[in-house]
């Protein structure tokens, strides 16, 4: 069997791999669980508030940046932990990086959650 042949059952194997980092990364980072509360959240004041295309795609584009960012990060610091287990100050620069990436598509997420959800939240007062 050539190995670099197309095949759907290797795409789909794939997708199993993905998963299971996925799962990996919910169940190991404490970080990723808030971020996944923050989305069923804003996902649910979606079906509340009935967003309309647009808003919908935003949040979709903003939630996946941040799960992007936290995979990252954790894909960082496990390679950098594997080269080095000990304080480096490159690793450390590295992992503080990643972090602020993480840091930043949060900071964006929130602020494109307020432009969609405020104005519908002060029209219910």
């Amino acid at each position: 069997m050539n190995p670099n042949k197309f095949s759907l059952k290797s795409r789909f194997g794939s997708f199993r791999f993905a998963m299971r980092g996925l799962l990996s990364l919910l169940e190991n980072e404490h970080n990723s669980r808030i971020h996944l509360v923050a989305a069923i959240v804003a996902i649910g004041l979606g079906i509340i508030f009935k967003l309309n295309h647009y808003e919908w795609s935003l949040l979709i584009i903003v939630t996946g940046i941040v799960f992007l960012t936290e995979l990252l990060n954790s894909s960082i610091e496990s390679l950098a932990d594997l080269i080095d287990p000990e304080w480096n100050e490159l690793i450390m620069k590295a992992k503080d990086y990643g972090a602020a990436a993480v840091l930043i598509s949060a900071i964006v997420a929130i602020v494109v959650g307020g432009l969609i959800f405020i104005p519908k939240l002060s029209d219910l007062v």
